[in-house]
């Protein structure tokens, strides 16, 4: 998933040693449009390598790139927003793009309906009278 915002937050560093190795994680906040209200999506970046070249400073317009996953523990289930691509935006941009949809298109004119049937309740043909014998439905059953 993909989602566009502007960095409002960045959390504490964290770092410690598993089996692997040394590990480095630190978390993000951005702050993205939707509808009427602006929304906030806490994400993480994991990786010394990954922190160094995303290079994320507060006040960035950002494109994230995430992966949503969950897991439980001791009973409680736990969602990780963990980013797999930061790339900065150019604000200008952002702003121009969002000019023009700012404003609402027009609404199109009416245009004539079409001539009506004589019976504009009835949306199928009237059926057949059945002849001596037959039903008057086309089911095979």
């Amino acid at each position: 998933m993909e989602l566009q915002g502007k960095v409002i937050a960045a959390l504490p560093e964290r770092s410690g040693v598993s089996a692997r190795g040394e590990w480095k994680a630190q978390e993000f906040v951005i702050e993205y449009q939707e509808g009427q209200y602006p929304r906030h999506l806490v994400f993480n970046v994991w990786g010394a390598d990954r922190l160094q070249r995303f290079n994320i400073q507060i006040g960035q317009t950002v494109l994230v790139a995430f992966d949503i996953d969950a897991r439980e523990w001791n009973g409680r289930w736990f969602t990780d927003i963990r980013a797999f691509d930061v790339r900065q935006v150019d604000p200008n941009a952002v702003m121009a793009q969002a000019a023009p949809q700012a404003q609402p298109a027009p609404f199109p004119q009416p245009t004539a309906a079409p001539a009506a049937d004589a019976n504009p309740a009835a949306p199928f043909p009237p059926q057949q009278e059945a002849a001596a014998g037959e039903s008057a439905d086309d089911l095979p059953f």
